[in-house]
């Protein structure tokens, strides 16, 4: 055995383990209101952080010594205080900013919730349905992807698709499939209200969640269904969009047949999945374990227990879905443009 490399992994190792308790602790401040409650009152005592928040006094202490020690908030030891700097509160604090990450540390603690299910499948080689997941996996999820297609769909996905935008501005018929809660549905229905937009999705708790939100916004161009990617209704669409959905389904093939099969003459599939090179070696990187990761407890076992099941998973690489993409008849696919995180492809039949 190489000491120093051990000794190099070990400290990754520790570095992990460290990162992997912080995540809950983050959590929890972000469940408990307490990250919100120290980025407005700015430097505070353990003791009046407490008073504000109706927090016990000693688990906050703890639980700040804990922060202040992974280096997520400030301490000042001369005046036994806790703060958070612009960079903490723009990752901890701030909700619906490209820079929060609670979304995604919600989405591993749903992950950690359901441990012995995950061991289990991963164990018989069963399918794990998408509704079997926690809670925190459909609210992280959504809520982690959101300030993405924020920063990106409308500014910079949709103008890069060949005369997409303009049929949208004068008013098209939008299909997004995999929709999940909504987020990427409701923010074209606010950009192009000339347009109807048209949400599906298999999860029916999901679909709940997106209508209460268009309700919410009193959106009247936008409707949300329960159903899934290869039987979802209506033709004549002139954009399709399935947003990192895609390696989630049985069979992409058929889905991607489908909408096809859909889209009026001339119309476009945007397809958004994980940015991926195309083979392992080029995916050995800390972004493609995380996807890998993920993959491993959700997009498989999700794909498995679905008709087909082809498990295409959340690496699948350009070259993949281009073949994916052509096997349902598209004959046009190109990437349009990326981001560090997703690749778009445009796709015509």
């Amino acid at each position: 055995m190489d000491q120093s490399r051990f000794e190099e992994l070990q400290g990754k190792v520790m570095g992990d383990v460290g990162g992997a308790l912080g995540l809950l602790m983050a959590y929890i401040g972000d469940q408990a209101g307490v990250y919100r409650a120290l980025d407005e009152q700015g430097p505070s005592t353990h003791t009046a952080l407490a008073e504000s928040t109706g927090l016990d006094e000693r688990y906050l202490r703890e639980w700040l010594s804990a922060n202040a020690a992974l280096g997520y908030v400030d301490y000042d030891a001369g005046s036994d205080s806790f703060s958070l700097s612009p960079e903490q509160a723009a990752i901890f604090s701030h909700e619906g900013e490209p820079t929060c990450m609670q979304g995604f540390f919600q989405s591993v603690v749903g992950q950690m919730a359901t441990h012995e299910t995950a061991l289990e499948v991963f164990r018989t080689g069963r399918g794990r349905p998408w509704g079997e997941h926690h809670a925190c996996c459909f609210c992280g999820t959504d809520r982690f992807f959101r300030p993405g297609y924020v920063a990106n769909l409308v500014s910079s996905w949709i103008p890069a698709l060949d005369g997409v935008q303009e049929k949208l501005e004068a008013g098209a018929r939008v299909a997004d499939i995999g929709c999940g809660r909504g987020s990427s549905s409701i923010l074209m229905a606010q950009q192009y209200p000339a347009s109807a937009i048209h949400g599906f999705d298999f999860h029916e708790p999901s679909i709940h969640a997106a209508k209460q939100e268009a309700e919410s916004k009193n959106l009247g161009n936008v409707e949300f269904r329960v159903s899934s990617a290869k039987e979802f209704p209506g033709a004549d669409y002139d954009l399709i969009c399935i947003f990192d959905a895609l390696h989630d389904m049985g069979d992409p093939v058929g889905a991607a047949r489908h909408i096809r099969d859909s889209l009026r003459p001339g119309g476009t599939f945007m397809l958004v999945e994980p940015m991926a090179g195309d083979s392992l070696a080029e995916n050995l990187n800390l972004l493609s374990g995380i996807y890998y990761s993920f993959s491993t407890t959700v997009c498989v076992p999700t794909s498995k227990a679905q008709e087909v099941g082809l498990g295409l998973g959340a690496q699948a690489g350009e070259a993949r879905l281009t073949q994916i993409l052509q096997e349902a008849g598209f004959t046009h696919v190109r990437r349009a443009t990326e981001t560090p995180t997703n690749m778009v492809l445009e796709a015509r039949a």
